[in-house]
């Protein structure tokens, strides 16, 4: 990992040498361009996190690189203008093509310091705003008070406290990008970039693009293991990744570099990558579709997310976390489940585990009206319960009878509910009770529940 990467480029040996080893005292990492060509050559190499940029040099002017750099995809990185002999003109026509600030020399050192400072910042704002809008909040601790969860967030933070690749299974919707986002947020890399890359994007023959960048014309674009450079590199589904880009994300990966599309020079790679599947890859791996070595290199430190229906006990906390979250960020009415809502929510299966909770709520507060949510308006908004609904106790086991018969009871109930959500499947419902299969015959039948009939 490594700190902000700053380009200085000016065309006076002297005020490099200075601004660098002031930058550097400063914990930065610089290097230096002396013109304008030089500065192109440099970019190419690697992009840094912050250029300032001399105006006045002797090859090509520093409002001419700008114009250039802005072309395409925009500046790759905030630019602080340096000049001096500076006009409003130009001061207006470098904030008019992007540029953050315009320093007068002879330089001070306190305010480059300073305009540094919040230009990296502002950046880092930027990129965070960029990703909420993208994609769902971002959820700094992942909610929940029941021990799995307890005991994921030590896990995560035990995982953080090392610089090793993860990879994080778990159903769609469960929750793994936030528990990839809080790992990040616990590590050392959590100043640096998180960068999120969809397998999906590495479709139709983009993936060398997508992964390394490219250089075209004098143009250089940036691909996703260069834009997280220093940070975490979240590589979602990545089970649904074809053989060719699984080849060339191997290659880099056994290499430690790779070439931009074009390019010729080397660019180190320096991140933590953290892939996310919901699909067993070990399987994948054995019908081919997956390639071993890769799994191997991925595949450090595993991490599950548990289904929602698992961690049921946590409900109430998302329940109430997103009711705050929708009310705070989006103006929506705020609103209370009854405890009936709650209940029932308890027991329902969340076939699209957080997700679906999230976007459960934000529902009943758009359409909803009143200040409680009741169990009926929460039934409606599911549609029909599914066939597999959990029940309670009440109305199931009697409790005016000998403990020895309640408990019979109550084993037949449990197994019906079992056989009907596995619709037979006596191997699944006997990993989900935490039963050997061998055992869970013999109390079938002692209990006269016959399994044929729902198969």
């Amino acid at each position: 990992m490594s700190a902000n990467h700053i380009l200085v480029v000016d065309d006076e040996p002297d005020i490099r040498r200075l601004v660098q080893e002031i930058l550097e005292d400063e914990g930065y990492r610089v290097s230096g361009a002396e013109s304008g060509n030089a500065a192109r050559l440099a970019l190419r190499e690697r992009r840094p996190d912050l250029i300032l940029l001399d105006i006045w040099m002797p090859d090509l002017d520093g409002i001419s690189l700008l114009k250039e750099w802005s072309q395409d995809e925009g500046l790759p990185c905030p630019v602080i203008m340096m000049s001096g002999h500076g006009t409003v003109e130009t001061a207006v026509e470098a904030t008019r093509l992007g540029a953050y600030d315009f320093l007068e020399k002879p330089l001070s050192m306190a305010k480059l310091l300073l305009t540094v400072e919040r230009a990296l910042e502002a950046e880092k704002l930027q990129q965070e705003n960029i990703g909420l809008k993208r994609r769902t909040p971002q959820v700094q601790e992942p909610v929940g008070r029941s021990a799995a969860m307890q005991r994921l967030r030590e896990q995560v933070k035990r995982i953080a406290a090392h610089d090793t690749w993860v990879m994080i299974t778990g159903e769609s919707g469960s929750g793994r990008e936030t528990f990839a986002r809080y790992l990040h947020s616990q590590s050392a890399r959590r100043d640096r970039p998180f960068v999120d890359l969809s397998v999906s994007a590495l479709a139709g023959g983009n993936a060398a693009r997508e992964l390394f960048g490219s250089e075209q014309g004098g143009l250089t674009h940036y691909g996703n293991l260069e834009k997280a450079a220093g940070g975490t590199l979240l590589i979602d589904e990545v089970a649904d990744m074809d053989l060719d880009a699984q080849s060339l994300l191997l290659g880099a990966l056994d290499s430690g570099s790779f070439l931009r599309v074009g390019g010729a020079e080397p660019v180190a790679i320096d991140v933590r990558i953290v892939a996310v599947t919901q699909r067993n890859l070990e399987d994948e791996v054995r019908a081919a579709r997956f390639r071993e070595d890769l799994f191997y290199h991925l595949n450090v430190v595993p991490l599950n997310i548990p289904a929602l229906r698992d961690h049921a006990e946590d409900v109430s906390d998302l329940l109430n976390f997103y009711l705050d979250y929708f009310a705070t960020h989006e103006k929506l009415p705020y609103r209370r489940f009854s405890v009936g809502a709650q209940n029932f929510l308890r027991n329902y299966l969340w076939p699209g585990n957080v997700r679906e909770l999230k976007n459960l709520v934000q529902r009943l507060l758009i359409l909803g009206a009143g200040d409680e949510i009741s169990q009926k308006e929460v039934e409606s908004a599911l549609g029909a319960p599914a066939p597999a609904q959990a029940q309670s106790l009440e109305g199931l086991v009697s409790f005016d009878q000998p403990l020895r018969q309640a408990r019979e009871q109550f084993e037949k109930a449990y197994l019906d509910y079992q056989l009907e959500k596995h619709v037979g499947n006596v191997s699944k419902m006997a990993k989900e009770a935490g039963m050997e299969r061998t055992h869970l015959y013999r109390k079938l039948r002692s209990l006269g529940v016959e399994i044929k009939e729902r198969r």
